[in-house]
């Protein structure tokens, strides 16, 4: 999956304006402010949660002075980005593997633990093993967890036969084999919830590769798409290149025409809606969800499920001394992507620099860059700037832009290839 957001469709496709945007990749216009410098002897800081936000702001808190320790429970880390070609047969699932010596070489000391316990009051992390970490400044990037209450009949036993393949890993493998073993002529179901959720043009994207396997491999099946929402991001774009290039292949059933699931029946991958029954060859479920695990532990999500954040530090409005970044958290416009987590996590620790330093951090602009796949040759993006307003990051009107509508083969081959390169670089910067 890509990193995107919940977008507006306006396009705005003044080329300058997006190209800037786009080959700022994995960076934030904050970042090019100063790393200040930690006045104190040696702070420490605790960072849970090794992805594209806590591994980003555990490399920014140690070149700014810190003490950093990173727990993350998982020794190689399965990236979400690009995760669609995997189960489209695209690209192999070593390519989404991703270790930690970079990060270690750095001075960082990684615990591959889990975390277990947050006690804000006296700034202690208990881990798994009984062991316990004490903090200055605590930094949270928990990711999500899903909701298998949420939907009546799924839980993680029916992940089983039926997959929703939204964390990468095995799930991803999973839903790879369902599709090889399928026979042509079979047909396809996804289910796509309501917002918020991680990644909200991630499941277009994948209904599109998933389209491009069947037109390619298995001609004679179709997808069919039950959407728990009439509009989504980039729909415009979506659509028209669906329109082009699978007709046969992808039905999207938006919210209106009795799009949304409301219980499944794993034994015999069937899904159920307000309007009837739909039964599927190959069943992929996307369940709602909400922050990681260890943010409802330390009691920084609220009753939504999500983390309200200060959007200049990114400290927590529920509990002092702990910083959020990345899916978790309630962000106003800005997404729930690895790129929002990457600059997310930059603004975050030179905020927690500043706060150890005994200065007063300054409003950050962030940007982020969104791009999706219809095909492997086929590239379409969003681009947007966001600032402090009102409480949430907001954004900032007239700075973004979308692929136009209509552009040559040329274009959309081009965008393609910029969304590799954006994995690359980021992977890189990330973990190399």
């Amino acid at each position: 999956m890509r990193g995107f957001r919940a977008c507006s469709s306006r396009n705005d496709s003044h080329p300058r304006r997006r190209t800037v945007l786009a080959g700022l990749a994995g960076s934030t216009l904050a970042a090019a402010i100063p790393r200040p410098a930690i006045a104190q002897a040696r702070p420490k800081v605790v960072v849970i949660g090794g992805g594209f936000g806590g591994a980003t702001a555990a490399r920014e808190l140690k070149r700014a002075g810190a003490d950093v320790i990173l727990v993350e429970a998982n020794p190689v880390y399965a990236a979400c980005p690009f995760s669609n070609e995997v189960i489209a047969g695209l690209r192999p699932m070593t390519a989404q593997h991703f270790g930690y010596d970079g990060v270690r070489a750095e001075g960082i000391d990684v615990v591959h633990a889990s975390a277990t316990g947050v006690d804000a009051t006296a700034r202690r992390v208990t881990l798994g093993d009984g062991a316990r970490l004490t903090y200055d400044r605590l930094v949270l990037a928990p990711g999500i967890d899903l909701r298998f209450d949420a939907l009546r009949g799924y839980g993680e036993d029916a992940a089983e036969a039926m997959p929703h393949a939204w964390k990468a890993g095995p799930q991803t493998l999973l839903l790879q084999r369902q599709l090889d073993a399928m026979e042509d002529g079979g047909t396809v179901v996804m289910s796509v919830p309501a917002n918020p959720y991680r990644c909200p043009p991630g499941p277009y994207e994948r209904a599109s590769l998933i389209a491009h396997y069947l037109k390619t491999r298995k001609p004679r099946s179709k997808l069919i798409v039950l959407d728990a929402k009439d509009t989504f991001s980039k729909q415009r774009l979506f659509e028209q290149g669906w329109k082009a290039l699978y007709p046969d292949h992808l039905e999207w059933v938006p919210l209106a025409a009795g799009g949304q699931v409301t219980g499944v029946e794993p034994s015999t991958r069937t899904f159920v809606t307000d309007f009837g029954r739909q039964s599927a060859s190959v069943a992929n479920v996307i369940p709602p969800q909400r922050a990681g695990s260890i943010a409802q532990i330390a009691g920084v999500a609220d009753r939504s499920g999500w983390c309200p954040v200060d959007p200049v530090t990114f400290e927590s409005r529920l509990r002092p001394n702990i910083h959020l970044v990345g899916d978790a958290i309630i962000a106003g416009g800005m997404p729930k992507s690895a790129f929002s987590a990457n600059a997310q996590a930059k603004v975050c620790a030179a905020a927690v620099a500043e706060l150890l330093a005994g200065r007063d951090p300054t409003a950050p602009k962030l940007i982020n860059t969104c791009y999706s796949l219809v095909a492997p040759d086929y590239g379409i993006s969003i681009a947007g700037v966001y600032r402090p307003q009102s409480g949430v990051l907001a954004d900032v009107e007239g700075a973004g832009g979308v692929s136009p509508l209509d552009a040559p083969p040329e274009t959309r081959k081009l965008e393609a290839a910029y969304a590799a390169d954006w994995f690359r670089t980021i992977t890189s910067e990330v973990f190399g």
